[in-house]
């Protein structure tokens, strides 16, 4: 199991000390740093002015939206990524939410399934450098009765082949993960509860004809917080969980707390929910169960992480990214160190 780092969101007057962040995340040895996009900064901006700073880590999208971009766009983008950063680009893809995807980028929600299917079929198939063609259900290339024609890429990426992710959380996302994904971004991710979600992610690979999980790369982002009380760790994590929770989508279309539900904290995430969409936001977040957070994070002291982590790599985790986001810049500085000093500790490397 290898250590990553996920910068989350850029553009909150903190750029300069996530890039502190980044730098020292690559001096230390870290694979890889993620960088996320809602409906603020960008994620492919963040990873260009990222991989100009480092040198050794791979960056990677968590995740470039969907709905944002056409597939040949995302096509580009990686492909000029990877020959930016010297073949050090992984590109994550997900389909946002049903608010973010039609509210913000005009796009339907409808079909994500099928959606994501075609999408990474055509990313893939431009990054390939064959000549853009593509009869599907939700894309078509060209267009038929116009003046479009067949092109092909003009970037020849470093590598041959650029590892995609799914950013994946329902059974049926996950089994389509499985079958078409190099790897997996998991959110609120337990080692507890590992073993359903992998059952999904292997009847995916198992359709492809693939070999169990040899090769696939399960990347979950972990907050992360050191401290001696456990308890005051995961307060600082409580906001997070809260805000995914309670108000991430519609009372209707919340995937993260549909998640939390399956993996048996359904009267909490209601009651985070209720609380949070009645902008109660104080009383969601101490609504969020504490072993919630204690199973889905990495919290308190040096010993207690290595324990954990541990128990990730039992789990099946191949990549462990930390989220470093609480705190100053010393204090992010000091998750990062502690979490190589955890890993050392309990034998993963």
């Amino acid at each position: 199991m290898k250590l990553g780092v996920n910068m989350g969101y850029w553009g909150a007057g903190n750029d300069a000390e996530n890039l502190d962040v980044a730098k020292e995340a690559d001096r230390l040895g870290y694979t890889v740093c993620w960088a996320a996009e809602a409906y603020g900064s960008d994620a492919a901006t963040v990873l260009t002015w990222i991989a100009a700073h480092t040198q050794r880590m791979d960056v990677g999208a968590a995740v470039f939206q969907i709905p944002a971009r056409t597939p040949a766009m995302t096509a580009m983008t990686a492909a000029t990524l990877d020959t930016l950063s010297g073949g050090r680009f992984r590109l994550g893809l997900g389909v946002s939410g049903p608010q973010v995807s039609e509210g913000w980028h005009g796009v339907p929600f409808a079909a994500p399934l099928g959606r994501t299917r075609e999408y990474v079929a055509i990313v893939r198939k431009a990054l390939s450098r064959e000549r853009l063609t593509f009869e599907g259900k939700h894309y078509r290339l060209p267009l038929p009765g116009g003046p479009g024609k067949p092109v092909k890429l003009t970037v020849h990426p470093v590598r041959e082949h650029i590892p995609v992710y799914l950013a994946a959380i329902g059974p049926k996302n996950l089994e389509l993960t499985g079958e078409i994904a190099d790897g997996w971004l998991p959110v609120f991710f337990s080692p507890e509860h590992a073993g359903e979600h992998l059952e999904h992610i292997r009847a995916g690979r198992a359709k492809a004809g693939k070999a169990d999980l040899e090769g696939f790369d399960i990347a979950p982002t972990v907050p992360t917080v050191i401290g001696d009380d456990v308890q005051l760790c995961a307060d600082l994590v409580r906001w997070y969980a809260a805000l995914y929770i309670g108000g991430m989508g519609s009372k209707e279309q919340n995937f993260y707390n549909q998640l939390a539900c399956r993996m048996g904290y359904e009267k909490e995430a209601d009651e985070v929910q209720e609380k949070y969409l009645a902008k109660d936001y104080a009383g969601a977040a101490a609504a969020v169960p504490f072993e919630f957070i204690d199973r889905t994070s990495l919290i308190g002291p040096k010993e207690r992480i290595a324990e954990r982590m541990a128990a990730y790599k039992e789990a099946g985790v191949t990549t462990l990214s930390v989220a470093a986001a609480f705190g100053d810049l010393e204090t992010r500085y000091g998750i990062i160190r502690t979490a190589v000093e955890a890993a050392e500790l309990a034998g993963i490397g």
